[in-house]
């Protein structure tokens, strides 16, 4: 019987190797007639690092030139307009036809960026042709967000790390580039800086409020240990992904803008300040983390569904009557906790962007303590997610 048992670890390791090296392959393969000696040796701002280093395509050159980004803005729609609807309505929607309403969401979005930036890229056609070139280029684009998404979804139901495992590899590639790239003497403080970051983000990912918790099941002498725990950080390093994406959005829309009215001052002063190099762009990008940390929070842990199952099962929190004195405790809770984790994240990303516009570093240091932070939440994701599945494979048959 021992011999038949599936090893659950090997199998999805595997298939994540796979998707993995699937990644890899399409991140090297060039749009149709690009000019890839144009995209060599060039340097980008913070914000362009960031938004590549989070969605993948360094140069934005290659059939994934899109990157995660339209997936990652259609989950993060789609998941508020079910919170907001569930205000309303308790009918669910099938999971199936959500991943409907998200793939069709992933195509209008990666459509609008593609036409956004196919105009932006240097190819090697003559003009005449470029309409063509540009077509082609497009559709390109929209099929790699399109297949990164199906192997996320692919990777998540049978791998390890979901869309995660993009991440890993836009970020250790970003690493890696940045480390070769650079003298010991220039890194020394961005890696200070850096070990810092990943030891307050371990910290953070692996300290957690206990709850203390009265079940009316236990009634033997571990009835005083129950609790529900809320890691302090407790949406991940996703609202710093997340607010690259939505802070990608309006960049979008004014780059879109100004190809209308090129010469709109209103416009040129957005196209200026909005980005990461500019103290008002860094001060967007942190309110914008600040509310989707909040947000996020407040919609998976949801306050007001915890009360209710507590209600339901008789449960509930020691010294607190079940219902409403309940949801306000737990809103309290969970909003202080969030604005805390809102405010580290907040401090870890905005450092080493005032280091960058004040002159103290280039663009390509700047990104590596961010890339460092959001490696190690990865990490900590992954190696729960695993040693879950490696406890499930040590089980012994009974029988």
């Amino acid at each position: 019987m021992q011999e038949l048992k599936e090893h659950v670890v090997k199998y999805k390791l595997l298939y994540s190797a796979i998707i993995f090296l699937v990644y890899i392959v399409g991140k090297n393969i060039p749009l149709y007639s690009i000019n890839v000696d144009a995209y060599r040796n060039i340097s980008f701002e913070a914000d362009e690092l960031l938004f590549q280093t989070i969605g993948g395509d360094f140069y934005r050159s290659s059939v994934f030139a899109l990157g995660i980004f339209p997936s990652m803005i259609s989950g993060l729609i789609v998941q508020i307009g079910m919170a907001v609807r569930h205000l309303f309505t308790k009918e669910e929607i099938s999971p199936k036809k959500t991943q409907y309403i998200t793939a069709a969401m992933t195509f209008v979005i990666a459509a609008f960026q593609a036409v956004t930036q196919v105009t932006e890229l240097q190819f090697s056609a003559e003009k005449e042709m470029l309409p063509v070139v540009w077509t082609i280029a497009v559709a390109e684009m929209i099929t790699g967000a399109v297949l990164i998404m199906w192997l996320g979804n692919r990777n998540a139901k049978y791998g390890v790390g979901g869309r995660t495992v993009f991440m890993i590899v836009n970020v250790l590639e970003r690493i890696s580039t940045t480390l070769f790239t650079h003298s010991l003497s220039d890194l020394k403080i961005p890696l200070l800086i850096a070990a810092l970051m990943m030891l307050t983000i371990l910290m953070m990912e692996n300290t957690e409020k206990r709850i203390p918790v009265q079940r009316i099941s236990i009634h033997n002498i571990y009835a005083d240990k129950n609790y529900m725990a809320i890691k302090m950080n407790p949406v991940g390093i996703m609202p710093v992904m997340f607010t690259a994406a939505v802070f990608m959005l309006p960049t979008l829309a004014v780059s879109l803008l100004l190809h209308f009215f090129p010469q709109h001052q209103g416009i040129l002063w957005w196209e200026e300040n909005l980005s990461l190099a500019k103290p008002f762009g860094i001060f967007i990008y942190i309110v914008c983390e600040y509310l989707l940390t909040i947000a996020l929070a407040m919609l998976m842990l949801g306050p007001k569904d915890l009360s209710e199952k507590f209600l339901k099962s008789g449960d509930s929190i020691v010294g607190l009557h079940a219902g409403r004195d309940t949801r306000r405790y737990l809103r309290g809770v969970v909003g202080r906790i969030s604005f805390f984790s809102a405010t580290v994240l907040g401090v870890c990303v905005a450092v080493p962007l005032v280091m960058q516009w004040k002159g103290a570093a280039d663009s390509a240091l700047t990104t590596l303590p961010t890339s460092v932070m959001m490696l190690s939440g990865f990490s900590c994701n992954i190696y729960r997610e695993i040693e879950s599945l490696w406890a499930y494979d040590s089980c012994r048959p009974l029988f």
